[in-house]
């Protein structure tokens, strides 16, 4: 079992930018780590994954070039480094985990085991 707890969330206007983090505990062992998110009404859409190392990276078209994702392995956190935000950005973030040895193939929401409860980002234009 893998624990997700994001943080970072907040309120920032239109341009402005944040950080997410999701730490992970439990069985770690996890190759590939991704952050989804969820706007009221619509269905949870993936945003970036990144594979133990950065072997490989994926991002969605809405935020290539704005947002980051990174991870620290020592500390077992993952980063989602956001820019130039804009109101479409406004959602629930979740941090995910796959489970096994798997690298990264993409987004797809059906990779991904485990799930964090998710932090609120809103942004007003």
């Amino acid at each position: 079992q893998v624990q997700l707890v994001e943080s970072g969330g907040g309120s920032v206007q239109a341009g402005g930018s944040l950080r997410l983090s999701c730490a992970a505990s439990g069985s770690t062992g996890s190759r590939c780590m991704g952050w989804f998110r969820q706007a009221p009404g619509k269905e949870r859409e993936g945003v970036a994954s990144i594979s133990t190392g950065g072997s490989s990276i994926y991002y969605s078209d809405s935020v290539k070039g704005r947002f980051t994702i990174s991870q620290d392995n020592a500390k077992k956190t993952v980063y989602l480094q956001m820019n130039d935000l804009k109101p479409e950005d406004t959602a629930m973030y979740y941090c995910a985990a796959r489970s096994g040895a798997f690298s990264c193939r993409g987004l797809l929401r059906t990779d991904f085991d485990y799930w964090g409860q998710g932090t609120q980002v809103t942004v007003s234009s």
